[in-house]
């Protein structure tokens, strides 16, 4: 048995697309049919994945998104529905990280954290959302009522890690925030869930994987191995799709068995 999705005549926005996870899902949901929204600071490498995801026949739109400034994403969300039409599906993928002792933050390093990967998130997410529940209700045009949120939290928030405990704390923040927003708006159609990746290969790390402290970690981890960013392709095109309508609130650990 096999079984297709296919997302043809959504549109969705991806936060943080330049690079990483964000490309992957970017161009994942390209190939299932999407419109895509290529939302991120890095202009210049989104509109090099713009030109790749058309050239396999996808069809994409670059706009600029700073998810710390409120104003950017007012201004980015607009901007994607008037070109690309309703937002159907959001993954709300940016996020930062630093590598410290808890002693060792100071309140820069804090606000640059919470900043981005929870209150990024949360307004992003809301300024998607409010379009969603207009349309939902009636007072604005659209023919898919309700929609997805995907937001992409960490293993780090269901297990604490050393080093990177701030980090931690707003992933586990983020996981909350997916709970709220599924129980105020999924009576609207509006599904909110979050995917907890574990360790995954992407440029920003690629090279610790290869120092003595890499390969420690990755000989602490149950399997040894480090995922790829391919090995979410199928959950986020599982929660993606119309047929997830009985799917919300739900946080899925895909960490290879790390967080156990």
């Amino acid at each position: 048995m096999s079984y297709n999705i296919d997302l043809s005549g959504r549109v969705a926005l991806v936060t943080g697309a330049s690079s990483g996870l964000g490309t992957q899902f970017a161009k994942t949901l390209a190939k299932a049919g999407a419109g895509v929204v290529l939302a991120g600071r890095r202009v210049e490498r989104l509109k090099a994945l713009r030109a790749e995801i058309e050239a396999e026949g996808g069809d994409a739109h670059v706009v600029t998104l700073d998810v710390t400034d409120h104003a950017s994403i007012k201004a980015a969300v607009a901007h994607a529905e008037t070109e690309m039409g309703t937002l159907d599906i959001l993954v709300n993928n940016s996020g930062v990280s630093t590598t410290q002792k808890l002693t060792d933050i100071t309140p820069e390093d804090y606000d640059y954290i919470f900043d981005t990967n929870t209150k990024g998130a949360f307004f992003v997410a809301q300024e998607v959302g409010k379009r969603m529940l207009a349309r939902a209700k009636g007072s604005a045009p659209g023919t898919f009522t309700g929609g997805r949120i995907v937001n992409i939290a960490s293993m780090a928030g269901l297990k604490v890690l050393g080093q990177i405990g701030v980090y931690c704390m707003s992933k586990a923040a983020v996981i909350h925030m997916t709970r709220s927003m599924a129980l105020e708006w999924g009576r609207y159609g509006i599904n909110v869930n979050a995917i907890c990746p574990g360790y995954i290969d992407t440029e920003i790390n690629h090279h610790h994987w290869s120092t003595e402290q890499g390969k420690k970690l990755v000989d602490m981890l149950p399997r040894k191995r480090v995922g790829q960013p391919q090995d979410l392709d199928s959950l986020l095109m599982m929660l993606c799709a119309n047929e997830s309508h009985f799917i919300n609130g739900a946080v899925v650990q895909a960490d290879d068995g790390f967080a156990l």
